[in-house]
């Protein structure tokens, strides 16, 4: 499945994209929109038939984060995420938001940034271990936790299949056409590439909300990433 990154810095901007599609998409939410727009923005694409991956990437001490949680559960989203560093009782109690709820989303957690390098890995963050090792040990929480699966890079993806079964969702950004700038992604692939190497999800932004025909540009990006 594609989902779009609505990437806009207002409704208007966000809403006009919208309309130039015909069918309903997969569509991300985060952090400039919702915080710009607030949860109105959640309400508008949601009238259009639109399935949302709300993408917050929720990262505090384990009850802030449940209640947070709370909240946006209120809002009927597809999907929403936290991230991983916030370690496994985070991630577990922030899955408590749904209890008793007849539909839940999908939950799922951040690994590493696609903007994230092995040099920044270890130089920056002193982290001692590979970008795959850390990956997966993130992915592998969680697992444990409770959570559908992680956000990754396609280049770790067969890692995570492996380690947290077939089963586990993968949700990859840092997807390009082998024509576009890598703008500030590092560990990038492209949509063939990411089917090639079996993730559930990829999400793209500019290759498309940039393109001269948006439209066009979705069709054929789904189009290889489906393999159609």
């Amino acid at each position: 499945m594609v989902i779009v990154a609505l990437d806009f810095p207002d409704k208007e901007k966000t809403i006009e994209f919208l309309k130039k599609f015909d069918e309903p998409l997969w569509v991300k939410v985060g952090m400039e929109l919702f915080y710009g727009c607030g949860p109105e923005i959640i309400k508008e694409i949601k009238k259009l038939g639109h399935h949302i991956f709300l993408d917050l990437k929720l990262h505090d001490i384990p009850n802030t984060v449940k209640s947070a949680m709370k909240n946006l559960a209120k809002l009927d989203v597809d999907m929403v995420n936290v991230h991983a560093k916030g370690g496994i009782k985070m991630m577990s109690e922030c899955l408590t938001a749904f209890d008793g709820m007849e539909k839940k989303p999908l939950v799922i957690a951040v690994t590493e940034l696609t903007s994230t390098s092995q040099e920044m890995l270890t130089n920056e963050l002193l982290c001692s271990t590979t970008m795959e090792e850390m990956v997966i040990k993130h992915a592998k929480n969680a697992k444990e936790a409770g959570l559908n699966g992680v956000v990754c890079s396609p280049l770790e993806v067969k890692a995570i299949k492996k380690a947290c079964g077939n089963d586990f969702i993968t949700v990859t950004p840092g997807i390009r056409l082998e024509s576009n700038s890598k703008d500030d992604q590092v560990r990038i692939t492209t949509p063939k590439d990411a089917r090639i190497l079996g993730t559930n999800f990829i999400v793209v932004g500019r290759p498309i909300t940039k393109a001269d025909d948006p439209v066009k540009a979705y069709k054929q990006i789904r189009k290889d990433f489906l393999g159609e």
